[in-house]
């Protein structure tokens, strides 16, 4: 039964309506005013809305602008009074659903109500595709083997929470695929995922990478600029290669994951901050907290959560998965019909030594499509594959 908030100030309306409304099936519930009805709507949430332009203390507009402005998705249907249509057509511009005019016309309202279950049903519909979607992003992870499986697991049920997840693993096996998946599966997936490779950016300016600067911080400094930190608040912050991070570094994130704020380079002011840490390393820091170069506190802060992610050279069953995935993508990128590889090149592939893990199998895949025939075999692996294997 579709839930339904009907406001007007006039008894004589309302009850009209509710009796169309209720004989449709619907369950009403009424307000006298624009103030009344914001009340019930931030306590309760409903499927349509009907509400007048013209009444006491709240108006109709005002209404719909504090409807639109708290992110209510209801359809909101205004009742307009002999001239004020334009007014309804402003309305409608400004994100109102449609509007009926008085003496209400029952086949009119009818309607409406039609057009209305049409759009719930459909945006219903829309979001279970998009959960379906969600998961299917979320398992890209290709692999059957029991490692992956336990990963795809974890992620199910580590995404939805706020959690600071630590991946850990060797170069190439899939660290950032891992954190995708966690922010595509989390409640943040509609706000930016941000990434921060800590090996590729230079000591001195990782802290203005991270948390932006004021103008005139330092001699380059022309402009204020926001940090990775601020441009992910709301969603997902990734950093990769955390083990590279600088001490100086280390200690500024330690604070901003204690406290939610951080401070731009050359500022003094306090931002707060509101962004999920995901943090990846193909180090052992446990041996880098022995060694000095890694803060025990910071690897507290973000290993509330480990995920190991295993080089391929342990997961060789999944490399006959690994090779048709890379070989449509190949042939998709390159624009070339549809190559296949036979089961004892497949073989030779789960034979050789993954130094280079899953990136080094991609890379071979792409190699053998360009160099050999149509169907790529064991001697084309042998031929084309890495010397270093």
């Amino acid at each position: 039964m579709m839930q339904v908030l009907l406001i007007d100030d006039e008894r004589a309306i309302r009850r009209a309506l509710r009796e169309i409304l209720e004989f449709e099936g619907c369950v009403v519930e009424e307000a006298e005013n624009g103030a009344q009805a914001l009340e019930k709507l931030k306590a309760h949430t409903y499927e349509l809305i009907f509400s007048d332009i013209k009444m006491p203390q709240m108006d109709g507009l005002e209404l719909l602008n504090q409807i639109l402005a708290l992110g209510i998705e209801t359809p909101v249907i205004m009742i307009s009074g002999h001239g004020t249509v334009e007014t309804a057509v402003g309305a409608i511009k400004k994100g109102a659903f449609d509007f009926i005019e008085k003496p209400l016309d029952l086949n009119r309202i009818l309607v409406l109500l039609r057009q209305v279950k049409d759009r719930n049903l459909l945006l219903q519909e829309t979001k279970q595709l998009k959960q379906v979607v969600k998961k299917i992003k979320g398992s890209a992870i290709i692999g059957e083997s029991p490692e992956i499986e336990a990963i795809k697991t974890m992620i199910e049920k580590v995404a939805p929470s706020d959690a600071r997840v630590l991946i850990t693993g060797g170069n190439g096996t899939g660290k950032e695929l891992v954190a995708r998946s966690l922010h595509e599966l989390s409640p943040r997936v509609k706000m930016p995922f941000i990434e921060v490779n800590c090996a590729a950016i230079p000591a001195e300016l990782i802290e203005s990478e991270l948390f932006g600067h004021e103008k005139g911080a330092f001699t380059s400094a022309i402009k204020d600029r926001k940090g990775k930190f601020e441009l992910a608040s709301g969603g997902t912050l990734f950093l990769d290669e955390i083990g590279d991070m600088s001490l100086t570094a280390q200690a500024k994130v330690l604070r901003a994951l204690q406290e939610n704020v951080i401070q731009r380079v050359g500022g003094e002011k306090d931002l707060k901050v509101d962004c999920r840490v995901l943090a990846a390393t193909n180090k052992d820091l446990r041996e880098e907290i022995k060694a000095g170069r890694f803060r025990e506190d910071l690897f507290h802060r973000l290993a509330v959560i480990l995920i190991h992610v295993p080089a391929l050279n342990e997961r060789r069953s999944d490399i006959p998965l690994l090779v048709n995935h890379f070989l449509k993508l190949v042939c998709q990128d390159h624009g070339i019909a549809q190559k296949t590889i036979d089961i004892a090149a497949v073989q030779a592939l789960q034979a050789l030594n993954w130094t280079g893990n899953i990136r080094e199998l991609r890379n071979i895949i792409e190699r053998l499509v360009i160099l050999s025939d149509q169907c790529i075999t064991a001697n084309d692996v042998q031929r084309y594959a890495n010397p270093n294997h």
